[in-house]
């Protein structure tokens, strides 16, 4: 069984930046996904970043260029830098992890004014 526990948002003001981070505990795959989801208010949960234990990562069109993944193996963390935020991204952000099974984190509320 794994646990995750995402901290890091908050509100912020459109162009600015957030970090997003997940701690992840218990019994860890050695190769494992771990990746970003959002859900807007009425929306259906969506992709964002995902990042391998090898380091390949992957982006939703809409955030490249713009957030960051990466990951600590040693510490079992993901992060997700955020810059230039625009309201639209204003969601729950959850963190899951998956490799023979998948675990979600509880979410974190991003909200971006205008």
């Amino acid at each position: 069984q794994v646990q995750l526990v995402e901290s890091g948002g908050g509100l912020v003001q459109a162009g600015g930046s957030l970090r997003l981070s997940c701690a992840a505990s218990g019994s860890i795959s050695r190769i494992n996904t771990m990746a970003w989801f959002r859900q807007a208010p009425g929306k259906q949960r969506e992709f964002v970043a995902s990042i391998t234990t090898g380091g390949v990562t992957g982006y939703v069109d809409s955030v490249k260029g713009r957030f960051t993944i990466s990951r600590d193996n040693a510490k079992n963390t993901v992060h997700l830098q955020m810059n230039s935020l625009t309201p639209e991204v204003t969601a729950v952000y959850y963190c899951r992890y998956s490799s023979s099974l998948v675990t979600w984190g509880q979410g974190t509320q991003v909200t971006v004014s205008p």
